[in-house]
């Protein structure tokens, strides 16, 4: 590995632009935000090294043995974040980025595309939520940030291109139409900038000169080139150098190695699309790679399903590419089916507690009418109720490995049902139990409306209901009255007052409803309610058992009265269930 001259960033971008330089399929995606690109232009900018960079001179005979990718060009959140497949003919070396590919992206978005992330407040399925962005810097005055001194921002041509009195945006990427200093000169007379006051005529000179200087002419990229052709060797380097900067996490290098290794499909285009497929499914999941390559060797049957490297040799990789399809059905089929359950990414408040009910399913067979089907009505309920279990008592947390091992053993011998009792039974008075003590329970009964694991009881609690159908959790005595306006009015105390504020979101005041009848419902005073929606005994009694609602006046001035009753039926039931 030799130190080489330095290159021009001018000179690197257009050796990008050219596919001349390439990403191995062992780099990470594209992860930097504005913010980041923003700075390091700053630091170019006042003269500030920006570290060095590592090439890997690939012989043109063994490039076709490798995976490779562009750089990415027009960065979308939403719908370009990965990078485009490179067309390799053989017939030429290539040179691969093995660090410094996030600088080097920043640098080739800033002087050759656009930027596009969510705007705040907008929502995802809006096609304004992501206006393309590009670099400018203010030629006019400094940045108003204590670390920076230049103002570059990314801005959407309408925003550049407004009058501003103390701001002229110059676009990043006209510096490498500039061709020596003269041009600069014409710039600034062009657009009147050498005609205002003399303090920032003479910034803006300064600013232009000093970033075609930084662009253009200093040679900032010092870089090494290796000359190694032996893969294994190369990920060492790749690993060694990855310790740094944008945190190399283990999900990265082992989707980089199977993308290597994997002989007939390209596993970082299988394994990102997938997963960007499972979040989109019913309210949406927020699952990521390392959830994927996890449940590979789950699924798999590896004896050891740790995190590392030697876990990945050529054999294991083989073995995940050939079973991959049954893999990808058995989760996607698990994450329809705890959708169907209610679950989002809101709710589901760990992704390892999929990959026991994914591995049931891919030992039944991966039945496909498993979520909507009567035959399987009686499991989905004890897979239901083993999903709120594990949930509620975290039994992932920690090391899910001493966890997910036994419940794979146990459902690898007992697929003919999901095996809840054999499971519980396995753990039953140890740390990870799924049975829960009395001080348990009452701890259940302190949870609020928004908490993670507020959903999970109210879902132990309604066993019977079809979670396939839309359901809100709702606050029986509706939160608008609540205020101390009302409270006022009704002559409460300064103690009740309290009490009131303090169960009000309790997820004792809460119920489960479907949408229209928690719409109609809304902030109508709950006596008034009842009376309205249900018009005979039977209904009215019906409705008080399926909700736990206590046999008391249900009036707003009794609230202290309904909380202490129903929260000792719902401590009952529970106790019941768990």
């Amino acid at each position: 590995m030799a130190f080489q001259t330095p290159l021009t960033i001018k000179k690197v971008v257009e050796n990008i632009h050219k596919k001349k330089y390439l990403l191995p399929a062992i780099q990470r995606e594209f992860v930097w935000g504005t913010y980041q690109i923003e700075k390091l232009f700053d630091s170019l900018m006042q003269g500030y090294p920006v570290g060095s960079f590592l090439f890997w001179n690939v012989e043109k005979e063994k490039s076709k043995d490798f995976q490779f990718y562009e750089f990415i060009r027009n960065y979308n959140e939403k719908n370009n974040r990965h990078n485009p497949l490179a067309s390799i003919d053989g017939e030429e070396d290539i040179i691969a980025i093995l660090d410094g590919q996030q600088r080097l992206t920043s640098m080739y978005i800033a002087l050759k595309g656009t930027y596009a992330y969510k705007l705040p407040r907008m929502r995802r399925e809006n096609p304004l939520a992501y206006p393309e962005q590009q670099l400018y810097v203010d030629l006019l005055g400094p940045s108003q940030d204590f670390d920076t001194i230049y103002d570059f921002r990314f801005l959407t041509i309408e925003e550049a291109e407004a009058e501003y009195e103390d701001a002229h945006w110059f676009k990043v990427a006209d510096i490498l139409n500039i061709t020596n200093p003269f041009e600069i000169h014409q710039y600034l007379i062009k657009n009147g900038l050498s005609a205002i006051e003399q303090e920032k005529a003479l910034f803006a000179s300064e600013t232009l000169h000093k970033l075609y200087q930084a662009i253009n002419e200093t040679p900032n990229v010092n870089y090494f080139l290796e000359e190694e052709q032996n893969l294994e060797k190369v990920l060492n380097i790749f690993i060694r150098v990855n310790s740094g900067g944008t945190k190399l996490s283990y999900s990265d290098l082992l989707l980089s190695i199977a993308t290597a290794q994997w002989s007939n499909r390209d596993a970082r285009q299988e394994i990102t699309r997938f997963v960007d497929e499972l979040n989109q499914i019913g309210a949406g999941f927020n699952f990521n790679k390392d959830f994927v390559l996890k449940a590979c060797l789950v699924l798999c049957d590896f004896k050891d399903i740790a995190f590392k490297v030697d876990n990945f040799n050529k054999d294991a990789m083989l073995k995940i590419e050939q079973n991959w399809d049954n893999v990808k059905e058995a989760i996607r089929l698990s994450v329809n089916l705890i959708s169907s359950f209610g679950y989002n990414q809101d709710t589901l408040t760990s992704n390892n507690a999929i990959i026991p009910i994914a591995y049931y399913l891919l030992r039944k067979g991966i039945p496909y009418n498993f979520v909507q089907s009567k035959n399987h009505q009686d499991d989905r309920k004890l897979v239901r109720k083993w999903l709120v279990l594990a949930l509620l008592k975290q039994v992932f947390s920690g090391q899910p490995d001493n966890v997910i091992r036994p419940i794979r053993k146990i459902i690898s011998e007992n697929y003919n049902q999901f095996p809840l009792g054999k499971i519980a039974e396995e753990f039953k008075g140890g740390t990870k139990s799924f049975s829960f003590n009395e001080d348990e329970i009452y701890n259940l009964l302190t949870y609020e409306y928004g908490q993670k694991h507020t959903y999970s009881i109210l879902a132990l609690l309604y066993p019977s209901l079809d979670f396939r159908n839309k359901f809100h959790i709702d606050h029986i005595f509706a939160k608008s009255l609540f205020t101390k306006r009302n409270l006022s009015k009704k002559g409460l105390s300064q103690d009740r007052v309290e009490f009131y504020f303090e169960h009000v979101n309790s997820i004792i005041n809460l119920q489960l409803l479907e949408g229209i009848p928690n719409i109609e419902k809304s902030d109508k005073d709950f006596a008034k309610w009842i009376n309205e929606t249900y018009t005979d005994n039977t209904t009215i009694n019906d409705y008080f058992t399926k909700h736990y609602i206590p046999n008391v006046d249900l009036s707003f001035v009794n609230f202290e009265e309904f909380i202490k009753e129903r929260k000792e039926l719902l401590f009952q039931k529970l106790k019941s269930l768990v």
